[in-house]
C-alpha cells in the first residue's frame, strides 16, 4: 500500500500509469540484447525532415531563453494551414497534453465521458484522474468491415444527460480502424451540442486513400468539436513533444486557462514550424508507410497471423493465442513491438511500420518466435 494514497485525489487512487513502448536502452539493460529495432511506439522511421533538423539546430543557441509562451509563429502557421483563426489554436506538449487539458477543463466528479472499447489508453487515464465516470461503448465485432473499431450507434447510446466529453480517435489506435465521412458526419450531427467531441486525428496524415475525412472541415458547423493533431507521428518529432488542438475560440479560451506556461519548448516550436513546410518529407513518409503496411500484412498472413487494413502507421497483429510469450521471444531477438493486453486485446501485438529492412527483420523474428513458442 502506498503510504500517501489516502491523501491523493480520489481519481488518482488506483490509477495505473500509461506504459509506453519499451525503450531499446531498457531492453539492453534487462537482457543484454544489442542491435535492437523498436517497432512499438508508432514513430516515424525516417525521423524529422531536413527542414525541421535545420530549424532544430538553429534553435540551440537560444535555449537559455524561455520560448514564446503563446507560440505565436507556430500557431499562425497552423491556423493558416487549416484555414482557421489564430484564436482557435491551442498548443500542447504533444497531443497527449491537449487531451489531458480537455479532461481538466470539462471533466470532474459527477459527470461522464464516453469513449470506445479498444480506444487510446490515455482517454481512460485522463478521465479517471479527473474524477469523472467513464462510459465505454462496445466496439464493432472482430469479423466486420472495421474489426474492433468504433460503433457509432453504441457511442451515441452511451451518451447521457451527465456526459460532457466524447473521445473519438480517427483513425483509432491500436486497431487502425476508422469512420468514413458519412459515418463521422452522421455521428457529429447526432451528438448533443452540450457534449464536447474530441476528434483525435494523430494519424491523419497516414490516412490518405482510406476515405478518412479531415475533421477540421466540420469546425464551423459544430462549435462543440475539438480536433487534435500531433507532430510526433508523420512529422517525426516524437521526442520534441508538440501537438495542438483546433476548436471554437470559446473552447480554446478555456483550454488556455489551464494550459501550463511554456508547455512547448523553444526547439519544439522551431522544428514544428519548419516541419509544416516540408511537404517532400511528409510525402516520403506516407509513401514508406503505405508500402510498409502492405508488406507487413502480406508477410504476417504468410505465417498465419491476421492483420486487418490500417489507416495508421501500424498494424494490429492477431496471433490467435495469448501474445505475451511471443512478445517475450521477440524481445530476446532484439525486436520491440507493443503488447496490447491493456487495451483488452491479449491475443494481439501492435506493430509499427519501419524501414524496409526493419520490416523484414520483424517478419523473420515473428516467424521464428511462433515456431518456437508453445
Amino acid at each position: 500500500m502506498n503510504r500517501f494514497e489516502r491523501l491523493a485525489a480520489p481519481g488518482v487512487r488506483g490509477l495505473k500509469p500509461y506504459v509506453p513502448g519499451k525503450p531499446p536502452e531498457a531492453l539492453e539493460r534487462e537482457l543484454g540484447v544489442r542491435d535492437i529495432i523498436k517497432l512499438a511506439s508508432n514513430e516515424n522511421p525516417l525521423g524529422p525532415g531536413p527542414l525541421a533538423r535545420a530549424a532544430l539546430e538553429g534553435s540551440t543557441g537560444k535555449v537559455g531563453l524561455y520560448p514564446d509562451g503563446g507560440g505565436h509563429d507556430l500557431r499562425s502557421k497552423i491556423a493558416a494551414r487549416h484555414g482557421v483563426d489564430l484564436a482557435q489554436v491551442t498548443l500542447g506538449n504533444g497531443s497527449n497534453d491537449v487531451l489531458v487539458l480537455l479532461a481538466e477543463t470539462f471533466l470532474t466528479a459527477g459527470v461522464e465521458a464516453v469513449y470506445s472499447e479498444h480506444a487510446f489508453a490515455v482517454y481512460p487515464i485522463a478521465v479517471q484522474a479527473s474524477g469523472a465516470t467513464a462510459r465505454v461503448a462496445p466496439a464493432l465485432p472482430a469479423g466486420g468491415a472495421q474489426p474492433l473499431g468504433h460503433d457509432p450507434a453504441a457511442l451515441l447510446a452511451a451518451i447521457g444527460p451527465d456526459t460532457r466529453v466524447l473521445f473519438l480517435a480517427n483513425p483509432n489506435n491500436p486497431t487502425g480502424t476508422w469512420l468514413d465521412e458519412a459515418a463521422l458526419d452522421a455521428l457529429l450531427r447526432a451528438v448533443p451540442p452540450e457534449v464536447i467531441v474530441v476528434l483525435d486525428e494523430a494519424y491523419h496524415e497516414y490516412a490518405t486513400g482510406h476515405g478518412v475525412p479531415d475533421g477540421t472541415r466540420w469546425l464551423r458547423r459544430h462549435p462543440n468539436l475539438v480536433v487534435t493533431r500531433t507532430f510526433s507521428k508523420a512529422h517525426g518529432l516524437a521526442g520534441l513533444r508538440v501537438g495542438y488542438a483546433l476548436s471554437d475560440p470559446d473552447v480554446a479560451d478555456l483550454l488556455n486557462r489551464v494550459r501550463q506556461p511554456f508547455n512547448v519548448s523553444l526547439p519544439g516550436l522551431a522544428a514544428a514550424a519548419a516541419a509544416l513546410e516540408d511537404r517532400a518529407h511528409l510525402e516520403a513518409t506516407v509513401a514508406l508507410n503505405r508500402s510498409g503496411i502492405a508488406r507487413l500484412r502480406e508477410g504476417l498472413a504468410k505465417i498465419g497471423v491476421g492483420a486487418s487494413p490500417s489507416a495508421g502507421n501500424f498494424v494490429l497483429a492477431d496471433l490467435g493465442r495469448p501474445a505475451a510469450a511471443v512478445n517475450d521471444a521477440l524481445l530476446r531477438q532484439g525486436v520491440i513491438v507493443r503488447p496490447v493486453g491493456n487495451y483488452g486485446l491479449p491475443n494481439h501485438l501492435r506493430v509499427s511500420t519501419g524501414t524496409a529492412e526493419q520490416n523484414e527483420r520483424l517478419l523473420a523474428a515473428m516467424a521464428a518466435s511462433l515456431a518456437t513458442v508453445p
